[in-house]
């Protein structure tokens, strides 16, 4: 099977290969889900509500986060169906699903899905895509996390290759996988994985504005008018690769004056109070949601993201946004997006000091920051979600349209009614 590949480039309209009076009922399979905190997360519930303004029906179903977690059914084209879930290791706040194969085939046989969406690829995830195949069902899949980087950041490096095993097994089973960037598509492609489209992520640029910059907010971080704030987004553990940003604050510390100067890390995890004890002084605002999060980000001057295991990194479109320069790596979202020298700086991935030295450089030049970051807003205005909903749109069709040619089946076509 093959399925289309479309990208969210300029020049390309969406209406030319989406057919826009197609209703459809969608499956969509995630182990996490607002209100939990992550770029999968949120991105993932960005799509929900993009396919319901578009009309499609969507049947989210995910594990049940806490005791009080209730089933929302009812809504208009929106129905939740709970699973029973389990804590992730080191990840405490988030639950993996548990095997929920029978009770997915019962679900599905008493009302069928026109396609299945697997978000995640953890023991729901892989149950979900073991009924849909027993079913005949088109299936989709996202890679939105790089669970094989991370291997190397908690002591288990051999862990790699089985990882990646574990998850080429997956994705491979399913009619395409859509990954973020160009970048990842290489990569995946070369280790095996088939049927890769890139499809790229939005970002909400009425919540992520400079319009919400806060002088109060600057005055409780001890941020005078002149002074630059540095910002991280991001959870705060090894594999965000926070040791670059604690030697780069303290070159820059070295090179000027105490009170021009402010760090702000915006975040909990397990490293939490390493960070502390090695950041006297730093701003730890903990997690931040919707507004809040906006302020925080539009508050400051530049933004610092040293990760190199995110396979997108939606904190970087975030950051441009709300009007910041930014200084990431040239990789993922950062390498997508960001012009060197006009939206931001980007430093090779060479574990040497290249986004140190980057940073010494902007942060003492203020105006070229500000100039940085109006460009880095205008780059992200043409980052629509409903664009990227489009695209996802098309992918669904692609994956139906070949189970059809693969079966000579018509059931795998969508029950709904046509729109007008």
């Amino acid at each position: 099977m093959r399925c289309m590949s479309l990208q969210a480039t300029e020049g390309i309209r969406v209406d030319d290969f989406v057919p826009q009076r197609r209703s459809l009922r969608v499956a969509v399979v995630t182990e996490t889900y607002p209100p939990e905190v992550n770029g999968v997360a949120a991105t993932i519930s960005r799509v929900v509500e993009g396919l319901r303004q578009r009309q499609h029906e969507v049947q989210l179903v995910r594990p049940r986060q806490d005791a009080g977690d209730a089933e929302l059914e009812g809504s208009e084209r929106y129905t939740e169906v709970l699973m029973r879930g389990l804590p992730i290791p080191r990840y405490p706040q988030l639950k993996m699903g548990m095997p929920s194969k029978r009770a997915l085939l019962s679900l599905w046989t008493r009302r069928r899905p026109d396609l299945v969406h697997l978000v995640t690829e953890g023991p729901l995830g892989w149950s979900a895509l073991a009924a849909a195949v027993k079913l005949g069902l088109p299936v989709v899949s996202d890679f939105r996390t790089n669970f094989h980087a991370y291997s190397r950041h908690y002591g288990v490096a051999w862990l790699h290759n089985p990882i990646m095993g574990y998850l080429r097994k997956f994705h491979n089973r399913t009619a395409c996988t859509m990954v973020p960037t160009e970048a990842l598509r290489e990569q995946l492609s070369a280790s095996g994985f088939r049927r890769l489209q890139v499809v790229a992520r939005g970002v909400d640029t009425q919540l992520f504005h400079p319009g919400r910059r806060s002088a109060e907010l600057r005055t409780r971080w001890g941020a005078g008018p002149g002074a630059t704030v540095l910002l991280c987004v991001g959870r705060l553990a090894p594999e965000k690769n926070l040791g670059v940003l604690v030697e780069t604050w303290r070159a820059l510390q070295a090179r000027a004056q105490p009170a021009s100067l402010k760090l702000v890390l915006v975040g909990d995890g397990p490293a939490r109070s390493s960070l502390e004890a090695q950041l006297p002084g730093a701003v730890f605002a903990g997690l931040q949601r919707g507004d809040d999060l906006a302020a925080h980000y539009a508050s400051a001057d530049v933004f610092f993201f040293p990760s190199q295991t995110e396979t997108f990194g939606n904190v970087v479109p975030e950051a441009m946004a709300s009007g910041l320069a930014v200084l990431a790596y040239d990789y993922a979202a950062a390498a997508q997006l960001i012009r060197h020298g006009e939206s931001g700086l980007l430093a090779p991935i060479d574990g040497g000091r290249g986004l140190q030295q980057l940073a010494v450089t902007l942060v003492g030049d203020r105006m070229a920051a500000q100039a940085m970051g109006r460009s880095a807003r205008t780059v992200a205005e043409r980052l629509d979600w409903g664009r990227i909903v489009g695209l996802i749109e098309a992918e669904y069709e692609a994956a139906m349209h070949a189970a059809v040619q693969a079966n000579g089946d018509r059931s795998t076509w969508p029950s709904k009614s046509i729109r007008v």
